[in-house]
Parts: C-alpha cells; structure tokens; sequence
C-alpha cells in the first residue's frame, strides 16, 4: 500500500482531469492533493481503507442517510477506483485468478482540490502504434466455458454466471490520448481516464454501479444485447431468454441494496429500458433505495461489488465458478470507477474499460450465462462488445 501526500504529486504536470463522474465545471481547475494505492497482497478491507483515507482528507462519508455539505474552502472530491478482485474479497467471496496488469492497484483513491494553475495540454498521441491483440482463451476454450456453467446451472449450483475473456497488444508511444479517446464512444456515461505512475486506465462504461441522487442510491444494471438495427432491438425486447436473465440481475441488485437500505425503501423505477451503446442495444433498468440511518461508504462497497450484472446468481456461488473457469484475474474490468465527495457518490461498473501498464495495453469482455445460452453466440456477443474499443484504440 502506498500513499502520496501534497508535497509528492504538487510538482507533477497539471493536466485536465477527466474521471469519470468528476464535476464538469471543476475539470480544468483540480490539482491531486493525495493518493492511496492498495493491492490485495497487501491485506486489510479496501471498502474501509478507502472511507477512512477521504475522511482523513476531508471527505466524510460515514452517514450517507445524512450527507454532509461541500466545504467551499475544502477539497473538491476525490476519484475511487475498486477492481473487481478488491470487490470480490469485500464481499467474502474469491478474487480470482491473477491480473494481468500487476502494476495497476486494486484500489486506488486520488484526493483532488481546485487550483489557480492553468492545466498543460493534452499531450498528442505521435508515434502511437498498437500492434494485434492476442487473446487469453480461444473461442473454443471460452464456449467450452460456456457449457461448464450451463452444467453447473443444471446441477443447481448458480442461476447465472458472467464470464469474461481478456485480450492484450503491444503499443508503442504514449497511451494515455487513445484512452482518453474512449470517453467519446456514444452511450459512455463514464467515460474518462485515471492514471498512475507506470498505469493507466481509460473507460467507456454505460453503466452505473453505484450513485447517490437526491437522498437515493441507485443502480442501472445492464444485461442482453442486440445489433442496433431495428430488428435487433424487436429481437431483444421479444427474447423470453433475455428478459429472464436481466430480471434475474435486477432481483440480486434489488436484495444487494436492501442490505443497507431503510426498510421497505427499495423499488425498481424502470424495468428493460432498451438504450444504445455505439452499435449495440443494451437493456438496462433502474434500481433505487434510501439508505439506511448510519450507512458509510465501505458498508455500502460492501453491498455492491463486484456488481451482480458482472458476477451472478447467487454471487458469491457465481464467484467460484469465475474464479475456477476463467484464465486471467479480470483487472481494471468489473470493478468501479467514479467520483465520490461530500453528499455525492458516482460510480460506474467498469465494463468496456481498458488498462495500460508499460508495455501493453488490456482489454476485457464477456456476458451472463444462463441455462439458455448458445456457445457460439455468447463467444460472438463478447466481440461485439469489444469491437468498438478496439476500434476507437488502433486509431491513429
């Protein structure tokens, strides 16, 4: 674990900061102030490290049923940052198998505060090359993945499971203006970049994980996917198999906020809403709860993560059979990203989400399993959902 305080990172280039949820108007004006970084080998609860790392910077989240006001004088708000393996031990279940970006933390909290100083630019992307992507399992081995689940549904072990493959390729030149360029793909909510030392992530996520909006928590989940054509979206709504496994998600994500919400709070206020993500439709419904009397950030990290639309029914019974079935650790994919400050929560799932470490960049894809799903179109699925990324990133 390693942290920086003000004296460490007020010399580094200003840039724009472009988190994803951080305040549109506060972007061009915000300095870090301090860091947290925390890798599951270093031990302890993340969920609790993080909450006591922004109150000790200002930033009090220990109440969210009685959120405190911005300190006009104070910081501004601080990006979170929770792999998927970090999610997995808060919730008790297993965090999988190894990442394949050991360089990039599991959680990473950067306290930010407004400044005076006028940001650099944006550095250019000369002599950016990306070279092929070399997938972790092949097609084969991910439908045979497949089946196990659907075998494993039949034995009555899971409901759903969500299985993810990985791909890296090799670049050459900066990657941080091709990350940033993700944020542009249409449908990104969370569109943005976070960077480190020797890592960085970019995001194209549509999908809220976790927000706090007007007193309420709230939860977008995402699952089934068509083409965006006309006939693809008649085919979504009308697929019996797609509407079971997103109700299904939407009850997990229904009991995941009951665990912190004041009794009786929770309601579904959209259900299977078709929205578009660049060429794909995508169902999505919202989820929304008040939280209870007392409820801090780490409990409620607790609640949520790893997010049920990239986990499974039940999760932690769906987080064996990922963490036995799937080649490499999941990395900055599955996970959360956002902005959190005083009296505000906003974090997406970090689907379409990309990481850099020295030498490469990674990408990761995939989609539930359910009793219903064909092999072969759930191997297709998980390129499409790739495809834009990777697209957007070879772009010169």
């Amino acid at each position: 674990m390693s942290e920086n305080e003000p004296h460490g990172v007020e010399a580094l280039p200003l840039g724009m900061i472009d988190v994803p949820g951080a305040p549109a108007g506060c972007r061009a004006r915000l300095v870090e102030r301090a860091r947290l970084q925390w890798w599951t080998a270093d031990g302890g609860d993340p969920a609790a490290l993080a909450q006591e790392f922004l109150a000790a910077h200002g930033i009090v989240l220990h109440d969210l049923a009685r959120p405190a006001r911005p300190d006009p004088d104070g910081v501004c708000g601080a990006a979170l940052y929770l792999s998927a393996a970090a999610g997995a031990r808060a919730a008790g279940g297993p965090p999988g198998p190894p990442s394949p970006v050991p360089a990039l933390p599991d959680l990473v909290v950067v306290v930010y505060a407004h400044t005076d100083r006028r940001p650099a630019a944006r550095p250019a992307a000369g002599g950016w090359r990306l070279g092929q992507w070399r997938d972790s399992w092949t097609p084969r081995q991910h439908a045979d993945a497949v089946s196990a689940v659907r075998a494993a549904i039949g034995r009555g072990d899971v409901y759903q499971v969500n299985l993810v493959g990985h791909a890296a390729a090799a670049y050459t030149g900066d990657p941080r203006p091709a990350l940033a360029r993700l944020a542009a793909l249409p449908g990104a909510r969370y569109g943005g970049t976070l960077t480190g030392a020797d890592w960085a992530i970019g995001c194209a996520s549509p999908e809220t994980l976790i927000a706090l909006e007007g007193g309420r928590l709230v939860t977008r989940p995402i699952k089934g996917t068509r083409p965006a054509t006309p006939a693809g979206r008649r085919d979504l709504l009308a697929s019996a198999k797609e509407r079971a496994e997103h109700v299904m998600i939407v009850d997990l994500e229904r009991n995941d906020l009951a665990r912190v919400a004041r009794t009786g709070s929770v309601r579904v206020d959209e259900l299977f809403a078709v929205r578009r993500w660049c060429d794909l439709w995508q169902a999505e419904s919202t989820v929304s709860a008040a939280p209870a009397d007392g409820l801090g950030l780490a409990a409620l990290l607790r609640a949520v993560c790893p997010g049920g639309s990239v986990t499974g029914a039940p999760k932690l019974a769906a987080l064996e059979r990922i963490a036995a079935l799937e080649p490499v650790g999941r990395g900055a994919s599955m996970g959360a990203l956002g902005w959190v400050g005083a009296g505000r929560i906003d974090l997406g799932l970090t689907i379409r989400t990309v990481a850099a470490d020295a030498q490469r960049l990674h990408l990761w894809a995939g989609g539930g399993i359910t009793w219903g799903s064909d092999p072969a179109a759930e191997v297709a699925e998980a390129a499409a959902k790739a495809a834009p990324v990777r697209a957007l990133l070879a772009a010169g």
